[in-house]
């Protein structure tokens, strides 16, 4: 009830009371004397041969959690009535008739003086709160705002029923944290209202499925994910091919490996082949005399520097960049080796 609408018809029923009043206690005491002569009992508000009475300005009210309103009375004897509530948890009332609505359910008031009394019904009303949305789905680290209104015009407060999937804050801003179901409840006044949550698992995919690269060489995965949450990067082989917290890939030897980026538990996977390398000699046989030094025309495919070998050290020696020295006559095979590859040239030293 509003307080302007309370004064006024207060004051409309003060009036009425005030202007009707000994016509309305006379008739009152002669029906009270009528039938406590018929029954040969004192009536309601009549004790000890005095008929006493209490007029209130309602007899039944209507209120919303918090709400006030101030029940007047008006007694035959002038004095102020002792106001008292049968159920204060619903509604409770102060020496001055001030009521106040405290939860739903219903409550009677009384007014009373020494030899009479009235009463007064007050019903508060249970509190409704309206949520904009019941359901929603949400991408994981999004955020969503949710509304409520109530009957009251009261605040709510929020809850959710599993922070780790999804937090709430007091204005009503959901994040969500991880895949799954949550409830979101918005509570005022003893009742409460829930939004049904989503957070979806995410699609996630890598901007290629297959890689191939020979030792030493580098590749870079981008992952695109309708999540927030930083990807895991791993590798299966992390002897073929490794992967930083980046998505990037270094080749290590020749093999097969596979890098998985996962994303709240969904996985998206990038085969990658360190390719074995082809070598090559200029030509099949190179002579050179005691004492000479020649470097060899050897192409690897892969473009990394092979590792050379002689056969026989005391005919020819080699060195890291593949030049040939002849020690003393005869034959030796130098070898080049790269990541799993070999290949040999005769070397004749004359």
């Amino acid at each position: 009830m509003s307080g302007k609408n309370n004064i006024l018809r207060t004051a409309i029923a003060v009036f009425c009371i005030l202007s009707m009043l000994s016509q309305v206690q006379a008739r009152q005491v002669y029906g009270a004397v009528s039938a406590a002569v018929k029954t040969g009992k004192p009536q309601s508000g009549m004790r000890a041969g005095a008929y006493e009475f209490v007029l209130l300005t309602t007899r039944n009210a209507q209120m919303k959690i918090g709400d006030t309103f101030y029940l007047t009375a008006i007694t035959s004897n002038g004095k102020k009535p002792k106001f008292s509530s049968d159920n204060s948890k619903v509604a409770s009332v102060n020496t001055y008739g001030k009521i106040t609505a405290k939860k739903a359910g219903t409550a009677t008031i009384t007014a009373k003086i020494s030899n009479g009394e009235a009463t007064c019904k007050v019903v508060v009303e249970k509190t409704e709160i309206r949520l904009e949305k019941k359901a929603v789905s949400l991408d994981n680290g999004y955020s969503i705002k949710l509304t409520a209104e109530t009957s009251t015009g009261h605040p709510v407060t929020w809850k959710s029923s599993k922070k780790s999937i999804a937090v709430v804050d007091e204005r009503g801003w959901v994040t969500a944290k991880k895949p799954g179901k949550v409830s979101i409840t918005a509570t005022a006044d003893g009742a409460s209202a829930s939004c049904s949550l989503t957070v979806k698992e995410p699609k996630v995919t890598l901007s290629q499925k297959k890689v191939s690269l020979y030792r030493n060489q580098t590749a870079k995965l981008l992952v695109t994910s309708t999540s927030k949450s930083v990807p895991k990067w791993k590798s299966n082989k992390s002897s073929v091919a490794s992967v930083d917290n980046h998505g990037n890939i270094r080749a290590l030897k020749n093999g097969k490996a596979v890098i998985t980026a996962t994303v709240d538990g969904v996985k998206a996977a990038c085969e990658v082949t360190v390719k074995k390398p082809s070598i090559s000699f200029a030509s099949q046989e190179v002579s050179i005399a005691v004492g000479e030094s020649k470097k060899l025309k050897v192409t690897v495919s892969s473009g990394n520097q092979p590792v050379f070998s002689s056969s026989n050290t005391n005919i020819v020696s080699v060195g890291e960049d593949g030049t040939v020295h002849g020690k003393q006559s005869g034959k030796a095979y130098v070898y080049a080796k790269e990541d799993g590859a070999k290949e040999k040239i005769r070397v004749i030293v004359k």
